[in-house]
């Protein structure tokens, strides 16, 4: 897109925007996302330079009608909202616990023990996220951030064809990155910019986003630049999915807090970094065998539970397993 090259910035020219580009700076729409500061840091500018060069790219994505204004009203922000794309799914009771579907321009977090159904839930909305926007889904493409190595292209095939779905279609579609160590994760996201544009994504999954910061940083001695890492890491996620209009999903590892003694003493890992981050925080935990979905924060769902279940579909409603049953016995 012309509008977003970096030369058609005042004072940025073809060494200037080369320098950027080299340090995965590709689009005017990168600036946005990586700010001054970090802008700073990678180029060597001087931050009143780097900031000049942010804020002009701003106003130029404010003028293309790509970003927001500064300053709304609430009437306006109301009426935007309205247009924010909700991807379904695919099942009735976690539809209505996300009031239509996983926001876009939001970091939705899902965090709970193994085997909850929180990679289920990420290949599911793989698959969901291809739908036409008739059918709850925008039409576009996942950006999958694979962090421990559960990305399974045969999960994928299954769930699309439960869909009615072409399986081909959809694995092309989906964009897988193997992230190896932190480092390697938080780059990807850094170079996402051209694979967004280019392939029309609308979802980005980080699964898991806290796993690699957890293993690369061991002990009390590095958790203080384990979370500065950290905290990098999401809000770059949170920056990308509002500026390029796409939904984020993380999911999150757990832990058990010793000092509870009455209760669940699952808490998710990450602290307040990734807790104040997350758009909307949502904890799956296990029932027999159904899942339990709970929406622990968000700015306006109330905090409820809905139940669901894993099967050939990926995620589903219980009754409809049910049905299923009693048709299969008849």
């Amino acid at each position: 897109m012309d509008e977003l090259r970096l030369d058609i910035l005042e004072g940025v020219g073809p060494i200037t925007a080369k320098k950027l580009t080299d340090v995965g700076i590709h689009n005017i729409m990168d600036l946005i996302v990586r700010g001054p500061v970090e802008l700073s840091d990678i180029t060597g500018m001087d931050k009143d330079t780097a900031e000049k060069i942010v804020n002009k790219a701003r106003h130029q994505l404010i003028d293309e009608g790509l970003i927001v204004k500064d300053f709304q009203t609430a009437t306006e922000i109301y009426k935007r909202r309205q247009d924010i794309g909700k991807i379904t799914t695919g099942t009735n009771c976690l539809d209505m616990l996300l009031d239509g579907g996983v926001e876009t321009q939001a970091l939705t977090e899902v965090y709970g023990e193994f085997g909850c159904g929180k990679t289920q839930f990420c290949h599911t909305m793989c698959v969901t996220v291809q739908k036409s926007k008739e059918n709850g889904g925008l039409n576009g493409g996942v950006l999958y951030i694979d962090t421990e190595n559960t990305f399974r292209p045969e999960r994928i095939v299954t769930i699309a064809q439960c869909h009615g779905m072409n399986p081909d279609e959809v694995l092309g579609k989906i964009t897988v990155a193997r992230a190896y160590n932190s480092s390697h994760q938080t780059l990807i996201l850094q170079e996402a910019g051209p694979i967004i544009q280019n392939n029309n994504i609308k979802l980005i999954i980080a699964d898991s986003a806290v796993g690699l910061f957890r293993a690369d940083y061991l002990g009390r001695g590095t958790l203080s630049e384990r979370q500065q890492k950290l905290n990098h890491f999401v809000h770059l996620l949170s920056r990308i999915a509002e500026t390029y209009n796409c939904a984020a999903i993380a999911t999150n590892q757990v832990m058990s807090s010793p000092d509870v003694f009455f209760g669940d003493p699952t808490r998710p890992v990450g602290g307040n970094v990734v807790a104040h981050t997350s758009t909307y925080r949502i904890y799956f935990k296990k029932s027999g065998k159904k899942r339990i979905a709970r929406m622990i924060d968000s700015p306006h769902h109330p905090e409820q539970e809905v139940i669901f279940i894993l099967n050939n579909a990926g995620i589903s409603d219980p009754d409809v397993d049910s049905i299923k049953r009693k048709k299969s016995m008849e």
